[in-house]
């Protein structure tokens, strides 16, 4: 059964095919699903390229855009994922925009673009972001695991920004040194923690 937009509903997770013909009929669900599942990996190519987070909203609304209407005409010919595709889409669309900005002079700053084409591919480019995503996962997941005090300290430390001494004076050890060796043992452990999963994984 399918609603009144052509997809399955109280779905949580639409295949690409329901994902195509939801944008092609104006599927909330579709486009909810393809902003939280894809928008992220958009967000930090453009962020990561000069631009910013409203930069990558308006890339990624105009490639969806760009969708419906070879939607529309018949023309979408799918090689590859749509997540692929949606990603080369807004590569390109974005590559083309620092051109253009660059020949207006509307940075406030040097872009060099002299480099586009040494960008890695899509696919490549897809496997290190997922990668990236992947690590903080398991680093976060590593830190649950490392248990107090040690997840505290390194995180006062390391997020926070506590200084030695304030880390000494919070945990009542004896000394600057003797905080530094603590932390020393602590990101030890949090490093065995996150290998011993994170070369298990094929």
């Amino acid at each position: 059964m399918k609603d009144s937009d052509g997809v399955p509903p109280n779905r949580f997770h639409l295949t690409d095919d329901e994902l195509i013909a939801g944008l092609a009929t104006g599927s909330e669900l579709a486009l909810t699903q393809l902003y939280k599942r894809y928008f992220p990996m958009v967000l930090y190519f453009v962020q990561s390229n000069s631009g910013t987070e409203d930069d990558a909203k308006d890339i990624y609304q105009e490639a969806l855009v760009t969708v419906y209407e070879k939607l529309s005409a018949g023309t979408l010919e799918l090689t590859a994922q749509l997540k692929t595709y949606l990603y080369s889409v807004c590569r390109r669309l974005w590559l083309k925009q620092l051109t253009q900005r660059s020949r207006t002079g509307t940075f406030g700053f040097g872009v060099d673009l002299n480099d586009t084409e040494e960008f890695l591919s899509v696919e490549t480019d897809l496997v290190d972001h997922e990668d990236r995503d992947r690590q903080f996962e398991l680093m976060t997941d590593s830190l649950t695991r490392l248990g107090e005090p040690c997840r505290t300290l390194l995180e006062d430390f390391y997020v926070r920004h506590l200084s030695m001494q304030e880390i000494t004076d919070k945990f009542g050890y004896t000394n600057a040194d003797n905080a530094k060796t603590q932390k020393y043992k602590c990101l030890m452990r949090l490093k065995r923690f996150f290998f011993s999963v994170y070369k298990a994984e094929p």
